[in-house]
């Protein structure tokens, strides 16, 4: 099945998509149809879920990172986007690159998960980009620099349901694959994830967790076009120029030059 969000005349809502149209429910939490139906077309699709919270988790690109301990991080929930939004990189912060993950989305509450259950918890998947300006992130341990902007979480473009065994993530900016590789070649598979995330905090429905990228990435430049696959979801966004942070460069000037 696949969840969509989108705008209609009362706000924006969620429906199962069914071919050309969307079959609204009453919520993400709550999805018995309303009876109401919109067209399914671009120009109607949002960011396919709101998060609460979004979890990234780093050193999970490949089974060398299984040597390290588990390591996750916080991206602003307000700087997801939707499909066909453009992705702003600011001017003068140094290189900014795109990253394909595959997001779970939370479907229900989590805590002290196991591995047999930690699914059970999992609503569905969809694409998404960790946006990351990389000279930032390498002067900020915590990454927000690198990783906070606006518009630096595209998500979607709908909810799958159904949660692949394996997936593949492919990457490409301006109609050339840069990157494809699978879900299996994570250091740590999505069950090891929300056991370790749910260990720390309890999961919430509509937060989104990005499980890593196994692939390459892949530098971004205003006037261009990254579309990111994962499995059967392809998440297309354009980039754009947006004015420079001038106090955040005050801070880091010398390591972006």
């Amino acid at each position: 099945m696949l969840i969509a969000r989108v705008a209609t005349d009362s706000g924006p809502r969620h429906g199962i998509v069914d071919g050309d149209q969307v079959r609204l429910v009453c919520s993400l939490a709550d999805l018995r149809r309303t009876g109401e139906r919109v067209p399914f077309t671009p120009h109607t699709l949002l960011a396919p879920v709101q998060p609460g919270t979004i979890y990234g988790m780093a050193h999970n690109t490949g089974p060398a990172d299984r040597e390290l301990a588990p390591q996750a991080f916080l991206k602003p929930r307000h700087g997801a986007i939707g499909p066909g939004d453009p992705i702003p990189v600011p001017h003068g912060i140094g290189p900014v690159v795109a990253e394909a993950e595959l997001a779970l989305v939370i479907g229900s509450p989590a805590r002290h998960r196991s591995l047999a259950d930690a699914l059970e918890v999992v609503l569905g998947y969809t694409a998404a980009n960790d946006v990351t300006a990389r000279a930032l992130q390498a002067q900020d341990s915590l990454w927000l620099a690198g990783k906070g902007f606006d518009g630096f979480t595209p998500l979607g473009p709908v909810i799958d349901t159904e949660l692949p065994v394996e997936a593949g993530i492919c990457l490409a900016v301006d109609g050339t694959t840069v990157s494809a590789s699978t879900t299996t070649a994570l250091a740590r598979g999505f069950a090891e994830i929300i056991v370790y995330l749910s260990s720390i905090t309890t999961l919430q429905p509509g937060d989104v967790i990005l499980t890593g990228a196994p692939g390459a990435d892949a530098g971004l430049l205003p006037g261009g076009t990254v579309a990111i696959t994962v499995g059967g979801l392809t998440l297309v966004n354009p980039v754009v120029g947006a004015a420079a942070p001038a106090g955040l460069l005050e801070h880091y000037r010398k390591a972006i030059a």
